[in-house]
């Protein structure tokens, strides 16, 4: 390990000590070893030069496909071609010299824009390694193809009937407004219509007042809302429905109890799968949950009602069936009352069961009106209520909101 060391330490000397003969002489590099050469030092293709303004880039978003809309996880996954424009003079030549009218180049050989989706989760290009077509003019011509998952701010409140508008934002950071400036125009070409959620309009926008030069592309999504009536609503209002049936059932019949506390235990199984099928938000969560859960309500009123009066009556039962035999008390009572009374020893017995007759038929028509009158103000609030989510703390002041320049 010394002799190593030493080794080192005298060759670090050798090579620090510039011999005599050397001194004054003039160092070449190899001749192998260009300076300029393009494998050692890449240069960056710089964009077009416009003059004053800014490179005008045409833009045109052809949307294929919309499908996989997750509103659990907020995300839409959409397929898109894209087909961007503009002129570059650098590349154009004398097309009366050479006969060819176009060629077409790899994109590392020219400059063109850089384009990132913010709301994207992933993006998948379709074609890693693009050609463009280059015009005698300089007109240049890029198609990129892509599938990409986004996030997307679903307005649910009139879920399943909802109707919300999802963005894809494209930026390119490698430029300024001052040098790069978009025009995007958007084409529908989704041919398929087998879908929960359908497009119903598309529209692109240029962002102002950014940093960096990008454009919108806005997708407006309808539920059709088939999947969810089925499977949410129609099994609600059977549930409904059958609990005002089984107010019918006479007070004394065991079966009510039991066919109450049936419907009550089935829908707390249906109400805990809606609640996980349902999506929640920070802000204006559907109405559907807040309808439910009335109707949890009115099931549990319904079941308590009838527990209660059946319970009091048959503790009326027992207590008779538990007392000792009325008869030698009833001809004492005779006598004592004489033999012009006419009163009744079963009446007190009588005069409960009919309170409690009483007071079941009219919780029956209280409970009727309820479940009309919450149809009739979910119907309305359906119809007529609103709500506006709260702002994005992206948008929000002080300490939010669009970048100055």
């Amino acid at each position: 390990m010394m002799s190593l060391w030493i080794l080192l330490h005298l060759a670090f000397l050798g090579l620090s000590s510039i011999p005599p003969w050397v001194q004054g002489s003039s160092l070449s590099w190899p001749s192998s070893l260009d300076l300029n050469s393009p494998l050692e030092v890449h240069e960056t293709i710089q964009i077009p030069n416009n003059g004053s303004a800014p490179l005008q880039v045409s833009v045109q978003v052809f949307v294929s496909n919309v499908f996989n809309v997750d509103i659990l996880r907020y995300t839409v996954s959409s397929m898109m071609m894209l087909r961007l424009s503009w002129l570059d003079a650098r590349l154009a030549w004398n097309a009366s010299a050479h006969s060819r009218h176009a060629v077409t180049l790899p994109c590392e050989s020219l400059w063109t824009p850089g384009l990132t989706i913010r709301e994207a989760l992933w993006v998948d290009w379709k074609d890693q390694n693009p050609q463009a077509r280059v015009d005698p003019d300089g007109h240049v011509e890029l198609n990129l193809a892509l599938t990409t998952e986004t996030n997307c701010d679903f307005e649910l409140l009139h879920f399943p009937r909802d109707k919300s508008d999802c963005s894809l934002s494209f930026f390119a950071f490698s430029n300024t407004v001052r040098e790069l400036e978009f025009r995007a125009h958007a084409v529908n070409e989704i041919v398929s219509v087998k879908r929960e959620y359908v497009v119903r309009d598309l529209k692109t926008q240029v962002l102002p007042l950014q940093v960096v030069p990008c454009f919108q592309v806005t997708l407006s999504l309808k539920n059709t809302a088939l999947k969810s009536i089925i499977a949410l609503l129609v099994p609600g209002e059977a549930l409904l429905l059958a609990d005002v049936c089984g107010g019918l059932l006479p007070l004394q019949a065991t079966e009510r109890i039991a066919y109450k506390v049936t419907l009550l235990l089935g829908y707390l199984v249906f109400h805990s799968s809606l609640v996980q099928a349902l999506p929640s938000s920070s802000s204006c969560n559907p109405l559907l949950i807040h309808y439910f859960t009335v109707l949890l309500l009115l099931l549990f009123l319904s079941t308590i009602e009838t527990v209660l009066l059946a319970g009091l009556l048959a503790r009326d039962s027992l207590g008779d069936k538990s007392s000792p035999s009325p008869g030698p008390r009833r001809e004492q009572r005779k006598e004592n009352l004489g033999p012009n009374s006419e009163a009744d020893p079963s009446g007190g017995k009588r005069s409960r069961r009919s309170w409690a007759e009483a007071a079941d038929h009219a919780f029956f028509l209280v409970y009727v009106t309820s479940v009309v009158c919450s149809q009739l103000i979910f119907a309305g609030t359906w119809i007529w209520a609103t709500c506006k989510s709260d702002p994005a703390p992206g948008k929000a002041v002080p300490h939010g909101g669009p970048p100055k320049l």
